[in-house]
């Protein structure tokens, strides 16, 4: 279907305008019409050529569907109309993606969508947290509610990403500088010493000639070296792509044992905190469960929260199967059983969130305080090892003529 760009005014003689998409011409007067608007101007917008091609589309990011959330949220607290908001937040939107994204939704809204439907056909940018949270928000009648409960949602997962991420940014970029430095003195220095070595026609000592053969490795392999990681990365990926290869890797993970537990409770604070969002919005507890396992990120906790939605379907209490999982610790279960007990659920659920979310900075914590002297150790054990080992031969020549 192409999309119309259109110009109307209304009874009163108010002007409006937007963007439809429809198979003709024809199909955007009718439903103009139905909204007891007046055409006066409707011509097919012209296709972007570069819009088309995906990577030069800008992304929308967490940040943009947060402060989005939020400000629709305010709007409608206002006694702004749903509509009018949409169109407002469309055309101060910057992010051309988001923008298009924004005024369909609208779109569909004017003609009798509703806006969980609406955000619903645009799954890659609102996931099914968001429609569904909406769509109870709307019959309920508390969508204002509801959307500045998401923000807040979203803004609190933001942040436990932002952390686990500044955790692992450090060894990673150090690691970087680490290997491209100890390749730049194997490739170009070393060989230099090399040609000085060949003069002195002495037996070098075995760390020098030890490094000077892994020089040479380096210069005859490097080729194949790129090659074999790049295949390696590409092998990994198609593997963690498959069902078995992610399951397998997942486990993996959660057995490490530093990135493990981190990775454990990271994922139980956005658990509870998820679950508890969509508990207290009014969403069912087995939609809730099915959204939560979606949203897991770890095919092995994914898994024990599908098996928990079985139980409960079959009449189970949530904190009974939970304990079966293995997965989630002791204390959480107990929490969840007096939440249960209590019928306050979803604040004990929040409670717990709150919780894991300073374990979770307690661990990125240790962890930093724990890889840093880690790193400097290495990198400098490693460079400083690379320039002994070059220096020996001068040094046992300066105390042969000494003597």
């Amino acid at each position: 279907m192409a999309v119309y760009i259109w110009e109307a005014k209304t009874g009163k003689g108010e002007k409006r305008s937007g963007e439809l998409e429809a198979p003709d011409e024809t199909t955007v007067r009718v439903q103009l019409r139905r909204l007891q608007l007046t055409p006066t101007k409707i011509k097919k917008k012209p296709k972007d050529l570069l819009g088309n091609i995906k990577f030069l589309k800008p992304k929308v990011t967490q940040k943009d569907i947060v402060i989005f959330t939020r400000q629709l949220s305010t709007m409608i607290d206002a006694g702004l109309p749903l509509i009018q908001g949409l169109d407002i937040l469309a055309k101060q939107q910057i992010n051309k993606t988001f923008r298009d994204v924004l005024t369909d939704i609208k779109t569909n809204v004017e003609t009798g969508s509703t806006f969980a439907d609406s955000l619903a056909k645009h799954d890659k940018i609102f996931d099914s947290l968001f429609s569904k949270m909406v769509a109870a928000g709307e019959l309920g009648g508390i969508l204002d509610v509801i959307l500045n409960r998401l923000a807040m949602y979203m803004e609190k997962v933001m942040k436990l990403k932002k952390k686990v991420k500044g955790a692992l940014t450090y060894p990673l970029v150090v690691l970087c500088i680490a290997v491209l430095v100890v390749a730049v003195i194997l490739i170009f220095v070393i060989p230099v010493f090399q040609k000085m070595f060949a003069d002195f026609g002495q037996a070098l000592p075995a760390p020098t000639q030890l490094v000077i053969n892994l020089s040479d490795f380096f210069k005859k392999n490097i080729i194949f070296m790129i090659a074999g990681l790049i295949a390696f990365v590409f092998a990994f990926r198609r593997f963690y792509s498959t069902a078995k290869g992610r399951k397998w890797v997942d486990s993996l993970v959660l057995r490490l044992p530093v990135f493990g537990p981190l990775v454990r409770k990271v994922a139980v604070a956005k658990f509870t905190r998820t679950l508890g969002t969509l508990i207290s919005s009014g969403v069912p507890i087995l939609d809730s469960l099915n959204i939560v396992a979606g949203t897991a990120g770890n095919k092995i906790i994914e898994e024990a929260i599908l098996k928990v939605r079985v139980n409960i379907s079959e009449g189970r209490p949530i904190a009974e199967p939970l304990m079966e999982t293995g997965v989630f610790p002791n204390m959480v279960v107990q929490m969840i059983t007096v939440g249960e007990t209590t019928g306050a659920l979803d604040a004990m659920l929040g409670k717990i969130a709150d919780f894991y979310d300073d374990e979770v900075d307690a661990a990125v914590d240790a962890l930093t305080s724990m890889i840093e002297p880690f790193m400097m150790v290495f990198l400098g054990g490693t460079i400083g090892g690379l320039v002994i080992a070059m220096y020996l031969p001068i040094f046992k020549m300066a105390a042969a003529v000494g003597n």
